[in-house]
């Protein structure tokens, strides 16, 4: 939709493609294991698992085709504001040699290329993860397989050159991180011929089966599931357009996969990686900042208790500020008059000054107790590591 930001435009789809990840990882994961477990039941669609995986993927390679399709205009208007996304081949020379220069300096040191052969088995593949397959050849003239993973920890995006645009503004070339690896793989192979490479994307099975009245303890088990998670099945293998059979077998045979569950793609393996273009410094192309508004019935320097006794006060987030429900926290906290602090946490960000209040009032003296819940989903790892923390400062 035009009428919204260009910025906000590739955030959605980068929203999508994240979103397309965990249906694949929860919900494709799951008919997977049904139809594997011989399981025939229906819903109300009256759709066996082997039929609603077929429908999946028609809709799913239609919404691919649609995505790289949007995604293709929005690299034209993005160029059209200064923003220039190119392949290595589209480099000129002096953005070629800036990319040589940040391979050698930044990226060189850190890719890790894993051979296969009798002595090496094949590399685990973390989900989500993107790589690079190379068919590399010996002296000897024995070809064999290599993986190198490409480094999720640095820009993915890789800027090459600024050039002056008039009127003071500027355009800034970039390059995806892969084409730049890609474009100087045989560095990472001394002494042997690089006979093609190509990119693959991993999605593997994320969905956690806890028979909670099984469990003896309900965190020890999540704990356990989230670290199993990351060697679940592999669900959906995906690699560029032009990889030959020769290098998608390997995959396919250590994959365990078929061509049910592989997809190519021309364009970016993941959408998800778009957000990379989110923390360029363009407010025009982006919606204005959203300011919660303030509460009107608490008072700036009152205390909260005396507001709320005037009568009940509705928040309604993200609308308005929920800097009055950490204030109210922090009061309760320190106030001689509160004896207990009860309530639920479901979803708790990294920094949280709730669990920061909460733990303020146990060092006060109070009686605190905390509901976590464990299996709020992909945010299980961050919601044990606050239950284990609440746990050794004494929160029951």
């Amino acid at each position: 939709d035009p009428s919204n930001p260009l910025l906000e435009r590739v955030k959605f789809l980068s929203i999508l493609g994240s979103n397309l990840d965990e249906f694949f990882m929860v919900r494709v994961a799951g008919l997977l294991n049904q139809l594997e477990s011989g399981v025939l039941d229906t819903g109300p669609d009256k759709m066996a698992p082997a039929q609603q995986l077929e429908a999946i993927r028609a809709v799913y390679e239609h919404l691919l085709r649609e995505s790289h399709e949007c995604l293709r205009g929005l690299y034209v208007e993005l160029e059209q504001e200064g923003i220039c996304i190119r392949g290595y081949d589209q480099l000129t020379d002096e953005q070629k040699e800036a990319g040589r220069r940040y391979f050698d300096e930044s990226l060189f040191p850190v890719l890790t290329p894993l051979a296969v052969d009798p002595g090496r088995p094949f590399p685990h593949i973390s989900n989500l993860s993107l790589n690079l397959s190379v068919l590399i050849r010996d002296g000897e003239g024995e070809e064999r397989f290599a993986r190198i993973k490409v480094p999720p920890t640095l820009p993915q995006l890789v800027p090459l050159q600024k050039r002056s645009r008039g009127r003071g503004s500027k355009s800034v070339t970039y390059i995806w991180i892969e084409h730049l690896i890609r474009a100087h793989v045989t560095d990472l192979f001394p002494g042997m011929e690089v006979v093609e490479s190509h990119l693959f994307h991993v999605t593997r099975d994320a969905e956690m089966a806890i028979q909670e009245i099984e469990a003896d303890d309900l965190l020890e088990t999540v704990e356990e599931g989230v670290w199993q998670r990351r060697f679940g099945s592999v669900v959906r293998l995906v690699v560029d357009q032009g990889m030959p059979d020769s290098l998608l077998n390997v995959l396919r045979t250590n994959f365990e996969t078929d061509d049910s569950e592989l997809y190519r793609v021309e364009g970016p393996l993941a959408l998800s990686r778009l957000r990379a273009l989110l923390s360029l410094d363009r407010p025009e192309l982006k919606d204005r900042p959203f300011s919660p508004l303030p509460l009107p019935q608490i008072q700036e320097g009152e205390d909260i208790f005396t507001a709320i006794r005037r009568g009940d006060i509705l928040v309604h987030h993200p609308y308005d500020s929920f800097q009055p429900i950490v204030d109210f926290l922090r009061a309760a906290a320190h106030d001689p008059d509160v004896l207990a602090i009860k309530m639920t946490l479901y979803r708790v960000g990294r920094n949280s000054p709730v669990v920061e209040a909460l733990l303020e009032a146990n060092e006060e003296g109070k009686q605190v107790a905390a509901v976590v819940e464990l299996k709020a989903r992909f945010d299980e790892e961050s919601n044990i590591e606050w239950a284990r923390a609440l746990e050794r400062e004494g929160v029951h």
